[in-house]
């Protein structure tokens, strides 16, 4: 994977959240993906359970802006960090993501870890 892939992917993944569009975001995953919303949580595993999922605990659009920075490629592993910044109610979260690109581009295991952070 190259830099351009992973923030291709990443350009994509924000652009299903912010449509919570079911084909947008499964076009993401491979068909046996693995999606951890937690480090240590069992993971949606699969395409469809990660779009049901998603859509499980959408956010709206418009109600949260997010922006990142590569942190780091080697191999098929790409590290992201992020900030996400809700509205309503007002609130920031610190994010690193571990992202798994497989073939065609889509993921086959995604880890995101978050905290809350102060606005102050």
């Amino acid at each position: 994977m190259e830099r351009a892939d992973l923030e291709r992917w990443v350009d994509g993944y924000v652009r299903a959240w912010a449509s919570n569009d079911p084909a947008e975001i499964g076009a993401l995953f491979t068909d046996s993906a693995s999606y951890y919303t937690a480090p240590h949580r069992e993971p949606w595993r699969g395409r469809g359970a990660i779009v049901d999922g998603w859509l499980g605990r959408k956010d709206e659009p418009g109600q949260w802006e997010f922006r990142y920075e590569v942190l780091a490629v080697a191999g098929d592993l790409g590290f992201i960090k992020g900030v996400t910044r809700y509205r309503n109610p007002a609130v920031d979260y610190s994010n690193l993501w571990v992202i798994r690109l497989g073939a065609q581009g889509r993921c086959s295991e995604f880890t995101e870890w978050w905290m809350e952070q102060d606005r102050a």
